[in-house]
């Protein structure tokens, strides 16, 4: 099927975390036209039960898929892959590429087999959690802890708000105290927010760590999913939709504008 050129790709997150994944695809694939939509009026997803983001998710990707007909969605969000995505990919009727957490990376990279996953509540517990863990991670302990704060220190970094040092500090503390924490050389950053603030992480840890996220693989999957394609010639303004749109999405737009993001819209 031929894609007119201005088909863009729809990245689809609770808030700003998607950005993370926004980044190296806008890299490998400078001339996208991008429509970046955010559910702040269900904002966060980590702490809603996995029925309300189930029901939530698809009916919402679809109706961004009937306004900017894109020729591909990225769902830009750990906890609503992990729960929505085989929903939606039955729903919509072009390619959805989901977020899972790195765990294969991280299971490859580990030299002292225990590694952590740093994620929401509503990531953490999941089952698709426990079968990457099986699949990739049989002979590693995997440390699992999920952090709400650590979603909102992202927005307020995004924000240019003033950030607690403590948020960042005791999301680790929730992994290294657990048995084999000590041994730990590997966090993986399984909510799309995080990368947003892997240097205030970084600094909280109490000694060296590395932080694995998937946005690098996912960049590589759409850039395959859309080979032969057509592009723009030219950069074209992008675009952030946002289901809720009130002051505090105001403050956003110099971070949007960072990440390519032009225009604000409500859905």
């Amino acid at each position: 099927m031929k894609v007119a050129p201005t088909a863009p790709l729809l990245f689809f997150d609770s808030g700003v975390g998607g950005l993370s994944i926004l980044a190296p695809a806008r890299a490998m694939l400078p001339t996208a036209p991008i429509v970046y939509a955010a559910d702040s009026a269900g904002f966060p997803y980590g702490t809603k039960s996995e029925a309300e983001i189930a029901a939530r998710v698809p009916a919402l990707l679809g109706r961004l898929v009937e306004r900017f007909r894109p020729r591909l969605a990225v769902i830009a969000c750990n906890t609503a892959s992990t729960i929505a995505l085989s929903a939606v990919r039955a729903a919509l009727d072009i390619p959805v590429v989901g977020t899972v957490p790195a765990i294969k990376p991280a299971a490859l990279l580990s030299q002292s087999r225990v590694f952590g996953v740093l994620g929401t509540d509503a990531t953490v517990r999941q089952p698709y959690v426990d079968r990457l863990a099986a699949e990739f991670g049989a002979d590693c302990t995997v440390l699992r802890h999920g952090s709400a704060a650590l979603v909102q220190l992202a927005e307020a970094k995004l924000r240019c708000e003033p950030l607690d040092p403590a948020i960042a500090r005791d999301a680790l503390v929730g992994l290294l105290e657990q048995p084999g924490g000590d041994r730990m050389d590997i966090v993986v950053l399984a909510c799309t927010h995080f990368p947003l603030v892997e240097a205030e992480l970084a600094a909280a840890a109490p000694r060296p760590l590395r932080f694995v996220h998937g946005g690098e693989g996912i960049a590589r999957r759409i850039a395959y999913l859309t080979q032969g394609q057509s592009w723009p010639s030219s950069v074209p303004p992008g675009k952030a939709v946002f289901t809720r749109l009130d002051g505090s999405v105001a403050t956003l737009a110099t971070a949007l504008a960072d990440f390519g993001i032009d225009e604000m819209e409500a859905l």
